[in-house]
């Protein structure tokens, strides 16, 4: 849900860069999948009487800054989707990563640094490092930040696994805290403290660090071996469409399959999916704008990564995870990090499907050489225009486009 290379900007564009901590929503910026910058683009900050802001576009914003079994009380933050029933407590049936059997406590980790060294590593930059994708505190660090951080205690951390539809991943503990991002059923993440029924964790997926409610996950890991391919699905309790569904999943959820009955996959957890909806881990989309494009009318959501709300780097990172490229979760990131640099036309012509659009805080995707898709805080959904009249608009409430990346054969 946010950059952190440049500061959340407004309803269009607000994300933060990697390596400083993420600026509040700029009123355009902000808006369109960045996190909360200073000054929110006005597109996606909303009218300009009110005040900035954050969007998923201002991914780069301060993003950085249960393991119970209840799926019926899930970390109830609004906006989330609706907790899984007890009946999908557990997932999948794959041997846990973590040798040690032992249930995560609040008592100290497992200081033994395996799950932590299977996080993906940033890219390597000077200055400080980013505390999105680092997980330090002074008072407890990541061992694998041994030498680089000072931190009164080290730990390996323990594995984890989400077993709601999704949790809010926030800057802080508690139910007030600013949301930076999303994890989804199935996700994987390294714990490294609990306390008061909040986990310190980073996520296997794109490394970034935060707090989430215990509740939502388990210390019971089991490694998928499908994810969600539609936009959304449900899980049955039994191989009947006619039954009422006990969660709803959005695309890119991971779940365990161990059989196939009739029209259905049978997950170790003992719910069901329709095989239509689901891939297996290796099986990607061809066109990551294809799937970008399904979010049309989506609302938008700072730190949302689901059809149920999304932002602007959010949108950018589900579509290519979707196609399977990795990519970093704030739009500042995204910026340093994506394709390759092109240079900005005074004419924004001679663009190419899938070619990536930043602004400081916020980050649009070409759907062809002038239509520019992108979720925003001004429509506060994603929507689809002219790329010139988005430029325009965002330019009268904070800047203009600071840089275009290609992206090579990711689209169709």
């Amino acid at each position: 849900m946010s950059d952190a290379k440049d500061p959340p900007a407004g309803p269009d564009m607000p994300e933060t860069p990697n390596d400083t901590p993420p600026p509040l929503p700029e009123a355009e910026v902000a808006s369109e999948g960045a996190h909360p910058a200073a000054n929110p683009p006005a597109d996606e900050a909303g009218p300009q009487s009110e005040p900035n802001l954050p969007s998923q576009e201002d991914d780069a914003a301060p993003k950085a800054e249960r393991i119970a079994g209840q799926l019926d009380e899930p970390a109830n933050a609004p906006n989330s989707e609706p907790a899984s029933p007890p009946e999908i407590e557990q997932l999948a049936s794959a041997p846990a990563p973590d040798p040690d059997p032992n249930p995560v406590s609040d008592s100290d980790h497992a200081t033994d640094p395996a799950p932590a060294a299977h996080l993906p590593r940033p890219l390597a930059r000077s200055g400080p490092l980013d505390p999105r994708r680092h997980a330090f505190r002074p008072d407890l660090a990541a061992d694998n930040l041994r030498g680089q951080v000072e931190a009164d205690r080290f730990v390996g951390g323990d594995w984890g696994q989400v077993i709601v539809p999704s949790v809010q991943i926030r800057n802080r503990p508690g139910l007030d805290a600013p949301v930076d991002t999303e994890a989804l059923y199935g996700e994987i993440v390294v714990v490294y403290d609990i306390k008061d029924g909040w986990a310190w964790l980073q996520l296997l997926r794109d490394g970034y660090v935060g707090y989430a409610e215990i509740a939502a996950l388990t210390d019971v890991v089991e490694w998928p071996t499908h994810r969600v391919k539609a936009l959304g699905t449900f899980i049955y309790p039994d191989p009947d469409i006619k039954k009422p569904p006990i969660a709803h999943l959005s695309l890119n959820s991971a779940v365990s399959v161990v059989s196939q009955e009739d029209q259905f996959y049978r997950l170790s957890n003992g719910g069901y999916i329709t095989i239509r909806h689901l891939a297996e881990e290796e099986s990607f989309a061809r066109d990551f704008v294809d799937v970008a494009e399904r979010f049309m009318g989506t609302p938008y959501l700072w730190g949302g990564r689901t059809r149920l709300g999304i932002d602007c780097s959010g949108l950018v990172q589900v579509a290519l995870e979707a196609a399977g490229i990795s990519a970093p979760r704030d739009s500042d990131m995204q910026r340093d990090e994506l394709g390759t640099d092109l240079l900005i036309p005074e004419d924004y012509e001679g663009l190419h499907r899938g070619d990536l659009v930043f602004w400081p805080g916020h980050v649009g995707i070409m759907a062809d050489g002038i239509m520019l898709l992108h979720a925003n805080a001004h429509h506060m959904a994603v929507t689809i225009e002219p790329l010139p009249e988005a430029v325009e608009r965002i330019a009268r409430a904070s800047s203009r486009p600071t840089a275009i990346k290609r992206l090579k054969a990711l689209c169709a």
